[in-house]
């Protein structure tokens, strides 16, 4: 069911008219969810992004209007749009955004950047502040070829100035968790509401039998550490359940002893019978919020996490899981056997109720309370 329109209090009693600003629109992860939770809220918002695939992205999507930056018509954009990233500060403010009352930029590769219409409300939702220009700077510039490396210390620095410049044309920051807030604090000095993203929570059942395998779920690159996972349950020999692809696939399947299978992708279904019926999820990265550990817990399965990054304001402990201290095998091994302990005593309908903290409907008060607070 559609919400009542908001009516903003500068234009009296009349629709809003909203323009949704996301960085790119090539794939369907976590940012694009909350870009269709947003047009759920406001179902004739027009899109705005730097580079558009249409057989990429979802239905809900696809049916609005989507107007793109100068990028979209560069060489390979579609592929590589990432190389383009020195060009995005001023192809985000050559979006003309008059005439709209509410923006809201989508942040997580450049978006935050548009000029809004002086009368008009900016709300930023942070998935994060850009990786590549603040936290994880130098793991990017270490990993680059030659040529990128040398010129990522001028480039880099000449996007943070702006990045923290753009910072002040927006009125109100949203994030997306609790770590996020901090980091937006950081590298912005601004304060944020948090709303956890909507994460479909109805969509996950638990099951009657359990299979003893763990679970990892992910994007098989080093900074996801899927390698933790695989040297612990090779060294207690447990049984692991791997889906996922990426540059560390190859290795990881040589490195895996005869518990582990390691499955490329599933479908939707198969993927939450894995969920309800693994033994618990193991979930390595320091992720900025991070979905699959709330879809697992919708799921009536406890989680075990890294205990940093968005899975703090996750995963509780002794309700839906456990942490485990730190990204090393050895700490990870510890966690698998407090895991074991907390088992028998695990209660998959006290997970269930603590995922629906961040069902869909909770994203959709969320936002529209941070927008009330502002007009």
């Amino acid at each position: 069911m559609t919400p009542p329109p908001i009516a903003s209090a500068r234009r009296g009693t009349g629709p809003l008219r909203v323009a949704i600003i996301h960085y790119w629109l090539v794939t369907m992860r976590g940012g694009e969810r909350v870009v269709e939770r947003l047009l759920h809220l406001f179902p004739d918002a027009d899109i705005f992004t730097h580079v558009y695939d249409p057989s990429a992205v979802s239905d809900i999507i696809r049916a609005r209007p989507v107007k793109t930056s100068f990028i979209q018509k560069l060489p390979g954009a579609r592929r590589h749009y990432q190389k383009y990233l020195p060009l995005m500060p001023m192809a985000l403010e050559e979006f003309d955004l008059r005439g709209y009352d509410l923006v809201i930029s989508s942040e997580s590769g450049p978006a935050k950047g548009v000029i809004a219409a002086p009368d008009a409300l900016h709300l930023c939702y942070v998935h994060s502040p850009m990786r590549y220009l603040w936290d994880h700077y130098h793991d990017y510039r270490d990993a680059a070829g030659l040529v990128n490396r040398l010129a990522m210390p001028w480039l880099f620095h000449r996007l943070r100035t702006w990045d923290t410049a753009s910072a002040a044309r927006v009125d109100t920051f949203v994030a997306n968790s609790e770590f996020i807030a901090k980091r937006i604090e950081r590298a912005w000095r601004r304060p944020s509401t948090i709303v956890y993203p909507p994460v479909a929570t109805s969509l996950f059942h638990k099951a009657d039998v359990i299979e003893p395998h763990y679970l990892w779920v992910g994007q098989m690159t080093p900074y996801k550490r899927a390698d933790l996972a695989v040297d612990a349950c090779n060294a207690l020999g447990l049984p692991l359940l791997m889906v996922g692809t990426g540059e560390m696939a190859d290795a990881l399947r040589k490195r895996a002893g005869p518990t582990i299978r390691i499955v490329p992708r599933m479908s939707f279904a198969d993927l939450k019978q894995a969920y309800a019926t693994s033994r618990a999820l193991i979930f390595t990265p320091e992720e900025d919020f991070g979905i699959v550990p709330v879809e697992v817990m919708a799921s009536g399965r406890p989680v075990l996490a890294y205990a940093r990054g968005g899975a703090l304001s996750t995963v509780r402990t002794g309700v839906s899981g456990l942490f485990f201290a730190e990204q090393t095998v050895e700490s990870l091994i510890e966690g698998v056997e407090a895991m074991e302990r907390f088992l028998p005593e695990f209660d998959p309908d006290a997970a269930m109720a603590h995922a629906e903290r961040f069902a869909p409907e909770r994203f959709d008060r969320g936002i529209r309370d941070a927008i009330a607070a502002c007009w």
